[in-house]
């Protein structure tokens, strides 16, 4: 998640106590932050935007989160660039994807029923297993234990590759939560909402303060991976606050990657996924976000929250959904702006 600055340095993580992760933050009004504006220099943003575009995506794309594909009766449905992608589990569980429109009389399978693993088209009885039918072809599909991805070779026009770019992820014991929404724009308004480090403590002071950007991907420092390393404190409550530093990166064009390398939660990430899908009635690009967060935690207390990652998801999500209220509203503002040739910069 991309935050932005307040006055004077915050602790740095090395000298952040293993033992005691919270700290006590005195209060700095919202208006007395210093202005980041000139350090969010538009072309810093841009070029990073332009290079996270030019990398392979092997023509995958997310769908939504693995848990949610096979909970009910009616496979997972979603409009990809206009192309209607269906999803489901197969009899031994194995995520399944393909064409939307019944080869039959073209009914919406979306709306059609799963049983014994086989989607059964609610028009006429028609029955598909995954396998190739009568002109219906399966698409690619990967499930990496978080998300469920698709290959779209016609929509990407990119070398299909056999696996996504799945960022790297904790190595185990980590708790997931899955957060989606749609708003009026494209996927590279989103990604560039992820690539203004800067913005966070302005445009969402309830959640992070005290975010000073180390350094860009201007600064040349390879260790950074073209990414831009932060400190942020993420607010508890009242002057409670937990100081980490992260490092943003956009390993391909529709992926924006919050790596946590210091303080509490170290290894933990965040990784925001834009999915174009089809176009509104008046013709507008809509994008899917779909949001991973994979928390990890070295303290023993952490085993009772993966004991109680099915009640803390609900929160989860409640707290991204939260941020990306206003993230959406930037993301749309900036597509409105750039598609009315408005935009600055």
């Amino acid at each position: 998640m991309t935050r932005g600055t307040t006055p004077g340095p915050p602790p740095g993580p090395g000298r952040r106590g293993a033992r005691f992760p919270l700290r006590l933050r005195r209060p700095v009004p919202w208006a007395s932050q210093r202005p980041t504006w000139r350090d969010a220099k538009p072309a810093l943003i841009s070029d990073a935007l332009k290079r996270a575009c030019a990398r392979p995506s092997g023509n995958w794309y997310v769908l939504g989160a693995s848990r949610d594909i096979g909970r009910r009766k009616q496979p997972f449905g979603r409009n990809v660039g206009g192309t209607e992608v269906i999803a489901w589990r197969d009899a031994s569980g194995r995520l399944t994807a393909g064409s939307g429109i019944c080869p039959h009389l073209g009914a919406p399978l979306r709306e059609s029923r799963v049983h014994c693993g086989t989607v059964v088209c609610h028009w006429h009885g028609l029955a598909l297993d995954g396998e190739p039918f009568a002109g219906w072809e399966p698409y690619p599909a990967h499930d990496d234990g978080v998300l469920a991805w698709v290959r779209l070779d016609a929509l990407g026009g990119e070398e299909p590759t056999p696996k996504p770019v799945v960022p790297e992820r904790p190595a185990s014991g980590a708790v997931d939560s899955v957060y989606s929404a749609v708003g009026i724009c494209e996927p590279e308004d989103i990604v560039a909402n992820r690539l203004d480090p800067w913005h966070g403590s302005w445009f969402h002071p309830y959640s992070f303060v005290d975010l000073t950007v180390l350094s860009t991907p201007a600064d040349g420092d390879p260790a950074q991976d073209d990414g831009f390393a932060v400190d942020v404190s993420f607010k508890l409550a009242g002057r409670v606050v937990v100081p980490v530093r992260a490092v943003f990166s956009a390993p391909e064009p529709r992926t924006v990657v919050m790596h946590i390398t210091e303080g509490e939660g170290r290894t933990s990430v965040v990784e925001t996924h834009a999915t174009p899908l089809a176009p509104d009635a008046r013709g507008r690009p809509r994008t899917a976000v779909v949001e991973a967060v994979i928390a990890v935690s070295e303290r023993p207390g952490f085993a009772a929250a993966r004991a109680a990652a099915p009640a803390l998801r609900p929160l989860m999500r409640l707290a991204a959904g939260r941020l990306w209220r206003d993230d959406l509203a930037y993301a749309q503002r900036r597509w409105q702006l750039r598609s009315t040739g408005r935009f600055p910069g």
